[in-house]
């Protein structure tokens, strides 16, 4: 019998994906090691498979410590804890898991909006506390009626959230690298004078050290006193001291936030605020959803070791087979 191909796991996974690369393969959990680098001696003769996700950092450097590694496969459509230009020049295969994962992402990110908009939250909590006993909840300072959407990044997730601003009534203009000849919204290829058009800043757009802080000091002050920013892309997208102070000041009115940048520790000045909505990043959480995810991700090493092309390579990924 021919022994199954090394395969290392770099953080916690679903048992959907444990148990896929467990058929297929010999399993490693780096989790768990005890001695971490030990485990990664070991298996640098052999490893070719790593799937990651979570927190968990792939760089150049731990690549380099599994020379034969060919492939390392996401769990999440972004991928900025894998340093995927590393793993081009190392001739490295990434992959992650898009498509899907958009329709619920979409869903999440509009309701996260109306949520806002409307003191959903804080509405539950009013009636559940027994203080409707004693009066009407206020009249919300915000209606979506009126205003008008900037989307950061118009990628297949932001499209989705695109079709649905439009049901409700809410025109869409965008913000990304470059301008799309596949839709009519209006582009903006400047942050600030998208913030300043608009009155809800929808941000969608990918992680890493490209859109560190992007939505900035700068970026919430042209957004105004009644703007909303709604996140549910990567916390480190927005600076979060900026946003604070905003919030604080009245800089803008609101925020919506599915994602923070040192998850899952989020800053207590934005914990205390009670006219802001928090959700600990549960954008693609469904059962459905997760699963598709993680077959996947198995999906893509499994056709790997058989020779095929992988399923799902991301950009930065040279052509592989």
């Amino acid at each position: 019998m021919t022994a199954k191909p090394d395969l290392l796991v770099t953080s916690p996974m679903m048992p959907l994906i444990l148990e896929g690369v467990t058929a297929a393969f010999t399993v490693h959990r780096l989790d768990l090691a005890a001695d971490k680098d030990a485990l990664l001696a070991q298996l640098a003769p052999t490893c070719r498979f790593v799937v990651t996700g979570g927190h968990a950092h792939v760089d150049g450097a731990f690549m380099d410590k599994l020379p034969r590694l060919e492939i390392i496969a996401n769990f999440g459509v972004g991928y900025d804890t894998v340093d995927a230009n590393a793993a081009a020049a190392r001739s490295i295969v990434v992959t992650n898991t898009p498509n899907v994962l958009t329709e619920d992402v979409a869903d999440l990110a509009l309701g996260l909006l109306l949520a806002t908009v409307r003191e959903l939250p804080q509405s539950d909590r009013f009636l559940r506390e027994g203080r409707w006993l004693k009066g009407q909840y206020p009249l919300t300072r915000a209606s979506l009626q009126g205003r008008t959407m900037g989307i950061v990044g118009l990628g297949r997730i932001g499209k989705a959230i695109a079709r649905r601003s439009e049901a409700f009534g809410v025109p869409v203009s965008y913000y990304g690298r470059r301008q799309q000849e596949d839709v009519s919204y209006p582009y903006f290829d400047d942050l600030v004078a998208l913030a300043r058009a608009v009155d809800i800043l929808m941000v969608v757009i990918p992680g890493g050290p490209a859109t560190r802080n992007l939505i900035d000091a700068r970026v919430l002050e042209a957004l105004g006193p009644n703007g909303i920013l709604i996140n549910v892309a990567r916390g480190t997208v927005v600076d979060e001291d900026a946003l604070v102070e905003a919030l604080a000041s009245g800089k803008i009115l609101s925020a919506g936030l599915d994602v923070f940048a040192e998850e899952p520790k989020v800053p207590q000045a934005l914990i205390d605020m009670p006219h802001i909505v928090l959700l600990p990043h549960v954008g693609s959480a469904t059962i459905h959803t997760r699963a598709a995810m993680g077959q996947l991700v198995v999906d893509n090493v499994v056709a790997w070791r058989d020779g095929k092309a992988p399923l799902t390579p991301v950009a930065e990924t040279p052509s592989p087979r």
